[in-house]
């Protein structure tokens, strides 16, 4: 019912072109009435010739019934008129004839055909195409409005008086689909009448591969359609013996609710299906739902609410709200019983003009951590659904005040990790910033900034009130009760000072203090199972603050050697810093931040009462150190003839730095570990390498398995490598990725943030998987990425390293093959390989996909319409072994 209602939007459209026709006045084109070439006149002879039949039986049907004065007062109207060939007035029969390209417009309304004509007596309009010198029909009739889509004839006639028309071979496109007519008629009712019309997924003039319903006969009228018989046409075959005899159907003008058809299939764990049954609630322009539900043989069943709004200019989202109840095992064991499970997505986001300064926006998933697994992602089989291991949400506010100095941001977020069975809650987290300032500063100050003008100052208030629990206990009554909360206030103090030409000085103080409405103790009670430690909460108003001092220097110069030939010179920047931090020690019994308590073993140990508290407690140990760091870029330039500057620019190594931190005060391992890091970019930019790891500049005993207070380089090692980090990918064919991101940015900018959960989800997977994205303009494509990584921080090592290959290939320009899989050296085995074939169907795209081993292997056959309101009509073939272990 919902397809062929849409049939019919179209066809009103085509009804109201008439209408703006109503009225008809003097031309106002400049035209060329001398001179006019025989050869014209005799096309426009020919051309009338071809439709004095047609004419003449168009003007029987639409006999006039006005008086002619009548007809005087509805002809008082301009119509702007032109044609870029020429146009011709036969003043003996009153009929003027425009050829080539000829344009009428009137109001919001505009035809544009090969030719028109107009006779002044009948006050009949006629248009159509012509034929070329290779007898090929072109210049057909293009009408369209400014709020309508435009809309192609064979030929069309319209009488101003009666206002009834006729349109022979009309084409149109109907919201994603294409609406073909061989003759309509509309009468002064707005009423029309259409005769062997086909509705197509196809956008050809002659649908060749399409999904239609061929209609006789219909009537149209402003809130019925009636049809007589209609049957389906799948690939130019006809199916008589799919026919509606007789049809009435009432037209809505709004969104409409209805039916949502279900899928079929059977899956190996919970038995055969009827996937996604359901019902679309139409609930106003601004809003939409659906209700569905699944059922499995087995004893399994789902369901779900998802509804969508929009408010343009101000607002969009969309809320989800899933629950399964989940049977596995053999039925008649414990296993056999049900698992409930639930899943609530909810996404908002604010236009930043509906309100500016104010911000709002959320991001919402949270659920049981085994719905995925347990439900195949909803039914989806999505692998990175299935596998993945955590969920957040985020729920924000942001508000900007105080002539722009102040902004204020607070949210309500969550963590969860699916493995663990863990969630951390933050209900709710705040952040207050001010713009920094200089305190010392006059407005009305003259010349350049005196040194202590230069202070800056800032501030900052941060507000937690969070908790960590298990799925499982999280809300229970003792657990909620846990809830952690603080205040934070942050204040820096900085200056910045050139000293010197080419030296950079800066320095800083950093104040922090913290509140609290609770501390803790720790003691040992004595019981009959011997002494146990107990940790009890205090309650009552605290406050903790720490400082820290750091000033430095940095600067930057330059190496460069020039060479002859090819290779024009090698320039490297080295950018060196060296600062000086002390910060005191906390622990200290003055502070009162830390006590002291024998444990279990009558050992004496130190705590912080501030433990486990949100924003923690002041460190222990004092520091006064020198760290330093430096960073190196080198780059080459070659002469080259491409570049207007007749050089081109190849970096060699770009970010490689080096960083440490020694503490004079250190009672032991005074030198930190030296950090390092880098990235680069080969062969123009194809391969792209990083790197990251760290030394030990201290000796390890591997007899006692600890590191030893000396440095390595006494036994003639500089430095023992720790860990080591190495990543690298690389394609072929640099079109395809560029290709595919400028689709991922188009699809962004088409959406506008008004996408549905499965857009979205099809988005992500673009964007984060580079085989999801089919572009039939890029031929082939091959690529690998590899990862490698070192750890040996005592005397056992670890090494992981993974191999993945992907792209694609182009059989022919319709069919693509791609393929993704990859090779795991630790574990020694291939990791998920899957191969696609796709086939763009013009209208319709197929696909086939398979994971030939593994967990989750299956194959699935996807046929689907192209067109944007029929993608729910799809024929899906899946057998797959979902939970086969």
């Amino acid at each position: 019912m919902k397809l062929i209602i849409s049939i019919f939007q179209q066809i009103f459209f085509i009804i109201t072109f008439f209408t703006v026709l109503s009225v008809y006045g003097q031309d106002t084109t400049n035209t060329n009435i001398t001179g006019i070439q025989d050869t014209l006149k005799n096309d426009a002879d020919s051309i009338a010739a071809k439709d004095t039949v047609l004419a003449t039986e168009f003007q029987d049907t639409t006999a006039q019934t006005t008086s002619p004065q009548e007809r005087a007062n509805a002809l008082n109207s301009a119509i702007n008129t032109a044609a870029s060939d020429s146009s011709w007035m036969d003043y003996r029969n009153n009929v003027i004839h425009f050829f080539g390209n000829a344009k009428i417009k009137y109001e919001d309304f505009e035809l544009t055909a090969d030719y028109i004509r107009i006779d002044n007596n009948s006050h009949l309009l006629f248009a159509s195409g012509s034929y070329d010198h290779n007898h090929k029909y072109r210049g057909r009739p293009i009408f369209k409005t400014a709020a309508e889509p435009p809309a192609t004839t064979d030929s069309l006639y319209y009488n101003f008086d009666t206002k009834k028309g006729k349109v022979y071979g009309t084409f149109s496109e109907v919201e994603g689909g294409f609406i073909q007519a061989q003759q309509l008629k509309k009468n002064e009712f707005n009423e029309a009448s259409i005769k062997n019309a086909i509705y197509s997924t196809c956008n050809l003039p002659e649908p060749h591969t399409h999904f239609g319903i061929f209609i006789s006969r219909g009537l149209v009228t402003e809130k019925n359609v009636i049809t007589g018989p209609a049957y389906l046409v799948i690939e130019d075959v006809p199916l008589p013996f799919i026919t509606v005899p007789f049809a009435f159907f009432p037209k809505m003008n709004k969104r409409t609710s209805g039916f949502l058809f279900p899928s079929f299939g059977e899956d190996y764990t919970r038995g055969f299906f009827m996937r996604d049954i359901g019902w679309y609630i139409g609930l106003n322009d601004y809003w939409d739902a659906e209700i569905r539900g699944s059922l499995y043989s087995k004893g399994s069943w789902e369901t779900s609410l998802r509804t969508r709004y929009r408010k343009n200019y101000k607002y969009d989202g969309g809320f989800s709200m899933r629950f399964a109840s989940t049977r596995t095992g053999v039925e008649g064991t414990p296993g056999y019983k049900p698992s409930k499970d639930f899943n609530i997505t909810w996404n908002h986001s604010k236009r930043q003009e509906s309100n500016p300064g104010t911000t709002f926006s959320a991001s919402v998933n949270v659920g049981t951590g085994s719905y995925f697994s347990k439900t195949a992602a909803g039914g989806s089989y999505d692998y990175d659904q299935i596998t993945r291991n955590s969920m957040s949400s985020s729920i924000s506010y942001g508000k900007i005040f105080g002539d722009g100095r102040f902004n204020f941001t607070s949210s309500l977020s969550h963590r969860q990790d699916i493995s663990a069975g863990t969630v951390f809650l933050e209900l709710p987290s705040f952040n207050l910033n001010m713009t920094s300032f200089n305190p010392f500063d006059s407005k009305d100050r003259i010349g350049e900034q005196k040194w202590y003008q230069r202070i800056n100052v800032g501030y900052s208030l941060q507000g937690r009130n969070s908790i960590s629990s298990t799925e499982s206990e999280l809300f229970k009554s003792e657990t909620l009760k846990k809830f952690r909360n603080g205040l934070q206030h942050n204040i820096p103090i900085s200056l910045s000072l050139n000293p010197l030409q080419f030296l950079q000085f800066n320095t800083s103080v950093n104040y922090t203090e913290s509140w609290y409405l609770q501390t803790i103790r720790k003691r040992l009670d004595n019981t009959a199972g011997g002494f146990v430690q107990k940790i009890d909460t205090v309650p009552g108003f605290s406050r903790a603050y720490d400082y820290s001092l750091s000033s430095g220097f940095s600067t930057k110069f330059y190496g460069m050697k020039e060479f002859k030939g090819k290779l024009a010179a090698i320039r490297h920047v080295v950018t060196p810093s060296i600062n000086f931090n002390y910060r005191p020690d906390f622990s200290d019994a003055r502070f009162g931040f830390y006590r002291r308590y024998q444990d279990v073993n009558g050992n004496e140990a130190m705590y912080s009462i501030y433990e486990n508290s949100v924003f923690g407690g002041p460190g222990a140990g004092e520091s006064m150190g020198i760290g330093f760091s430096i960073d190196n870029n080198i780059e080459a330039k070659v002469r080259s003839t491409e570049d207007s500057t007749g050089f081109k620019k190849i970096p060699i190594l770009q970010g490689l730095s080096f960083n440490g931190n020694y503490n004079f005060v250190a009672d032991s391992f005074k030198l930190s570990n030296i950090n390092f890091s880098g990235r680069t970019s080969l062969f123009d930019q194809k391969l792209g390498l990083s790197f990251n790891g760290s030394f030990d500049p201290y000796q390890y005993d591997p007899v006692n398995m600890r590191r030893v207070n000396q440095f390595s380089v006494k036994d003639g090692v500089l430095a023992r490598l720790v860990n080591f980090g190495l990543s690298m990918d690389y394609s072929l064919n640099s079109e395809a990725r560029n290709s595919r991101n400028e689709n991922i940015e188009e699809l962004n900018n088409a959406s506008n943030g008004a996408m549905t959960p499965e857009q979205s989800q099809q988005l992500a997977r673009i964007s984060s998987d580079p085989n999801a994205f089919v572009d039939f303009k890029v031929p082939w494509n091959i690529a690998a990425s590899f990862s490698f990584y070192y750890s040996k921080p005592g005397v056992v090592s670890s090494i992981t390293s993974t191999l993945n290959l992907y792209g694609d290939v182009n059989l022919t320009p319709k069919w693509k093959v791609q393929y993704n899989t990859g090779y795991d050296f630790k574990a020694q085995k291939i990791i998920l390989t899957q191969f696609n074939i796709y086939r763009d169907l013009h209208c319709w795209d197929m696909s086939f996909g398979w994971i030939p081993f593994g967990t989750y292997r299956s194959y699935t056959f996807t046929l689907r319409v192209k067109a944007s309101i029929l993608q729910d009509l799809k024929l899906n073939k899946r057998n797959d072994y979902y939970n086969s272990f």
